[in-house]
């Protein structure tokens, strides 16, 4: 497929502040699957941008504005070709081994209730990749899932209990669950293609799992969806849990409250091209 992302994000702040540090992980690589067309960032104030790239590998800019501001917003669109690999990911930058993809948390520390769920989906046998399937039908069964942005706390021990949350609270559960049997998983932040939703407005990116699975390498699974990534998603960031992975993150001097608003639009080249 061939689609057309914006990503819209906007800061007000109600006292100007007199310094912003942004990182921005907005802009996704091409790799086998995903072809970058064309990308850019647009920032509605004068502001220095510096491209670099993480620890994780992720293509990221440094935002920077050093004078009073009260509102900034930041616009990234572009387009990018998609390919259906079910799942299967390659020629990605892959700068860290994928056991360190074992360690917890705060966001996706597994407690007992999550070890005993991982432990009994395990129990059944199969192939790694077997069990990473279980495991993400299991979770989109058995978890509820709220659209929106993330809650903040991120805790995946509360969402298994509540039996519900966001995107990204439905990822950290995945993570725990697959780190606690000893699978190395991570943290995908990127955008979903819904046909049904065409160009609809929405408040917050996607976010899936990766699982690492010998002599396959990276797989991703949605447990939001119970599937595998297909050509409807486009992959920008990974890390740990969402706060390696976030959209946008950074500081700011000043004091005064701070609102964000998100507006995040996905379609078919061909079909905006229509309208």
């Amino acid at each position: 497929m061939r689609l057309f992302i914006e990503h819209r994000t906007v800061y007000r702040f109600s006292e100007p502040q007199s310094r912003l540090v942004q990182l921005l992980r907005m802009s996704p690589g091409s790799h086998a699957g995903q072809n970058v067309v064309e990308w850019r960032i647009d920032v509605d104030c004068d502001a220095r941008l510096k491209p670099g790239r993480d620890g994780f590998g992720n293509e990221t800019h440094m935002l920077y504005i050093g004078r009073p501001i009260d509102y900034i917003g930041v616009t990234v669109t572009g387009e990018v070709l998609t390919e259906d690999r079910v799942g299967m990911l390659s020629g990605t930058s892959e700068p860290l081994p994928a056991a360190l993809f074992l360690q917890r948390t705060r966001c996706s520390n597994a407690d007992e209730a999550i070890r005993d769920f991982a432990r009994e989906l395990a129990e059944a046998g199969g192939s790694r990749l077997s069990q990473g399937h279980r495991l993400n039908e299991a979770l989109h069964d058995r978890l509820r899932l709220i659209p929106g942005r993330h809650r903040g706390s991120g805790d995946a021990a509360a969402v298994f209990a509540e039996g519900e949350g966001s995107y990204s609270d439905l990822v950290h559960v995945f993570l725990a669950a697959a780190r606690t049997t000893g699978i190395p998983a991570r943290y995908v932040s990127g955008h979903l293609f819904r046909p049904e939703a065409e160009n609809e407005l929405h408040e917050t990116a996607h976010g899936w799992a990766e699982a690492w699975v010998d002599g396959m390498g990276w797989i991703g699974f949605d447990p939001s969806a119970g599937r595998c990534p297909d050509d409807g998603y486009v992959r920008v960031a990974t890390g740990l849990d969402y706060r390696d992975a976030a959209p946008l993150s950074g500081a700011r001097i000043g004091g005064g409250e701070e609102a964000m608003e998100v507006g995040v639009r996905v379609g078919l080249t061909a079909s905006r091209s229509r309208h």
